[in-house]
């Protein structure tokens, strides 16, 4: 007689019958929300690890106490900690980002005047960096698959990781020195031209544009001696079919992954760039802050940075879904 476990009808598994798009979407908004929470967590905690006091800090040791006294009072610094981070959270869905110590302009005026800098410089680099990596990667792929072009794939492997790991601040001062110092070509300031954004955006790109291609050729070699590929060489279809219909998409999936994440470094590494082009937005604002000690305008350009990031990694996830719907029904 078989045991009432073996009869047992099975338990139906939780979310089974839901659509496994609404499954993905509700996990990749719940990994959103909580990263979000544990981010605007940590910008509030920064003003508060700050050794001493950050308002005198912020106003130097000859400040009246008085004054001192008066900022910490407009800051709420002096409430329980509790109802700070509560007014923090109302002043975030508000828009209300609170007040710089030294400038004395909302924060959120800072902020919306120097992110179109920023955001223009990144997504151009990305732009550049991927208009660069993908037809470098895929032609090499193509020159390289199956062993050939041994001499040709060491220099472009060589070369890549070389401009892989150097900093862009680095490249951007030798872009300077060359095309703006000794040849004098290019502005080495400001934003106020078309020809202002070349050095900046070279900085930025070149570094991932190499890192980027190399990827793109090994996804490229990969996919060209699939089984899909060798049937379509053997039913004799066009070769800019074999390498741009069918190798291509195939082979941008795996590098998609990767250039959304190089778009998030952009973001952050533009701190720097900017610093070294004098280039007005967020990054310059950031180190300027940080020398001043304006805590809240640092605090709150971390915020952005910091969403900036999270949403492109989200947006990249919804992308690989699109290209790979498999990736949908993956459990966590």
């Amino acid at each position: 007689m078989a045991s009432a476990s073996s009869v047992a009808p099975a338990t139906p598994r939780v979310g089974a019958g839901v659509h496994p798009w609404v499954r993905f979407g509700v996990r990749r908004l719940g990994r959103l929300l909580v990263s979000l929470w544990v981010l605007v967590t940590a910008s509030f905690l920064m003003i508060h690890l700050i050794p001493g006091d950050p308002v005198r800090g912020a106003l130097g040791p000859t400040a009246p106490a008085s004054l001192v006294a008066a900022k910490r009072e407009a800051m709420g610094l002096d409430d329980p900690i509790l109802v700070q981070y509560w007014h923090y959270l109302q002043g975030l869905f508000t828009g209300d980002l609170g007040t710089s110590l030294i400038s004395q302009l909302p924060v959120s005026q800072i902020v919306s005047q120097r992110l179109p800098a920023t955001l223009q410089l990144a997504l151009l680099a990305f732009l550049v960096a991927v208009a660069v990596a993908v037809p470098v990667g895929v032609s090499l792929g193509v020159l390289t698959r199956a062993g050939h072009g041994r001499r040709t794939e060491l220099v472009f492997t060589t070369g890549s990781v070389v401009l892989g790991t150097v900093p862009d601040f680095l490249l951007g001062v030798g872009l300077v020195y060359v095309f703006g110092v000794q040849l004098d070509w290019l502005p080495v300031a400001g934003n106020d031209s078309a020809s202002a954004y070349v050095l900046p955006v070279l900085a930025l790109a070149i570094g991932p544009a190499a890192i980027l291609a190399r990827i793109v050729r090994v996804e490229m070699v990969a996919v060209l001696e699939a089984d899909f590929v060798r049937t379509a060489r053997a039913k004799r279809l066009p070769r800019r079919t074999i390498y741009l219909g069918h190798a291509l998409p195939n082979a941008l999936t795996a590098s998609l992954t990767l250039g959304g994440l190089f778009l998030s470094s952009m973001v952050a590494g533009t701190v720097l760039v900017e610093n070294v082009f004098a280039w007005p937005g967020l990054g310059s604002t950031i180190v300027s802050s940080i020398l001043t000690k304006d805590y809240q305008v640092v605090q709150a350009v971390v915020l952005v940075y910091g969403v900036g990031v999270l949403l492109v990694n989200t947006l990249v996830d919804v992308a690989l879904a699109l290209l790979d719907p498999r990736s949908t029904i993956r459990e966590d």
